[in-house]
């Protein structure tokens, strides 16, 4: 997630990145992205408001027409890993005039997808070496190792 130029790899809906401010993830900091499919896409943001490393980033997505909505994504430390989960809350425009038994499925469904590609991303070596310094319960962000020297 500290990585803003992936946004598009895992956020479901998200198209392509237009720019990334350079202090991103601190608070504050802005994504600037566009959503949709060529050629309807729709200029958005997305505001850093709270980033706790390795537990807790809060965000404030904007989208207009379709509005705007706040994001917690959580992680929780587990045994053999972590658990992520995202909850997201429409908060302006037509998102939030839905009543939550109609914007709740559709929510829940996005997210899960958006889970989904974050996993990938993470357990993914395709990516090459990644910050290797310490998180906060003692191991490597993402769980790759550096290439030996004689590799």
């Amino acid at each position: 997630m500290s990585d803003g130029w992936l946004y598009p790899s895992w956020v479901v809906g998200a198209a392509r990145m237009r720019e990334v401010d350079a202090t991103w993830p601190a608070p504050r900091a802005t994504l600037h992205h566009s959503v949709g499919t060529w050629p309807f896409l729709l200029n958005g943001t997305t505001t850093m408001l709270e980033w706790h490393p390795n537990r807790q980033a809060v965000m404030q997505a904007r989208g207009w027409p379709i509005g705007e909505a706040r994001v917690v994504v959580e992680v929780e430390a587990g045994h053999s890993g972590c658990l992520v989960s995202i909850h997201e809350t429409p908060v302006r425009g037509p998102g939030a005039a839905l009543p939550s038994f109609l914007s709740g499925p559709l929510l829940r469904w996005r997210n899960s997808e958006t889970l989904r590609r974050l996993s990938y991303l993470a357990e993914s070596d395709s990516l090459g070496p990644r910050n290797m310094s310490p998180g906060i319960y003692g191991e490597s962000a993402g769980g790759v190792k550096p290439p030996a020297a004689s590799d």
